[in-house]
């Protein structure tokens, strides 16, 4: 079973993780076939346990394995499209699929920004000044910056209260992560990515609820037409 699998270097660690699966997968196993155990693909592999959740999770949501109950993570039936296409463009170049997932942040987060702004912490603003610190630092740099942006909208959530929105936008957002990190080469995208977040921070800070809410809606409708028109 080793001999499937190299070593794997720093960087989106999940993805490469479930790269080297999906090579397993369509090289030697079969439609009900087991895959190993997060344990035994930990030690083969050489990352975390959370990066193998990670990158069965992708694998997952491509429809090429399953969890069932008992039985561990299978393998399903492979639809043309999984084959046809490399796994990371799957969802991510597929145009109606991310348009959907725009839309849905833009259900899901205004609200989040509003409840953050009546709950979050001391220590949650702290935090939250600090990955707007090092966003724009990165950006004077002439970096991207995309783990940053993702950090702040994980932030909100965190300061929002409710840890199973955290787990839904964490999916939506590496459901999203080709197709924000190609937005963010646009020219002009970056900034304007930091110049939503600051507003977004100041209503928190000030304890404004409707107005970090319109702040948030106002970087979401950017966002969507960047990148959509990128994608």
């Amino acid at each position: 079973m080793k001999s499937h699998f190299a070593a794997i270097r720093k960087g989106k660690v999940h993805e490469e993780v479930a790269r080297q699966i999906e090579k397993l997968i369509l090289e030697k196993l079969h439609p009900g076939d087991k895959l190993p155990s997060e344990r035994e693909l930990t030690e083969l592999l050489g990352v975390s346990r959370s990066s193998i959740r990670d990158g069965l999770r992708r694998l997952e949501l491509v429809g090429m394995v399953e969890p069932r109950q008992g039985a561990g993570t299978v393998v399903r039936e492979i639809s043309p499209d999984v084959l046809v296409s490399p796994l990371a463009k799957v969802i991510s170049n597929r145009k109606q699929m991310v348009a959907e997932l725009l839309d849905f942040r833009k259900m899901l987060e205004p609200p989040l920004a509003a409840r953050a702004a009546r709950n979050a912490t001391k220590e949650d603003i702290v935090r939250m000044e600090d990955i707007l610190r090092r966003q724009a630092e990165k950006l004077r740099g002439g970096s991207l910056a995309v783990e940053e942006d993702s950090e702040f909208h994980y932030a909100i959530s965190t300061a929002s209260g409710n840890s199973v929105v955290l787990k839904v936008l964490d999916v939506i957002m590496d459901m999203l992560r080709e197709t924000r990190a190609q937005s963010l080469q646009t020219a002009g995208r970056p900034q304007k990515s930091i110049a939503g977040h600051r507003r977004i921070m100041t209503a928190i800070k000030r304890r404004n609820g409707p107005a970090a809410e319109k702040a948030m809606q106002q970087h979401l409708k950017e966002v969507e037409g960047m990148v959509l028109k990128k994608s």
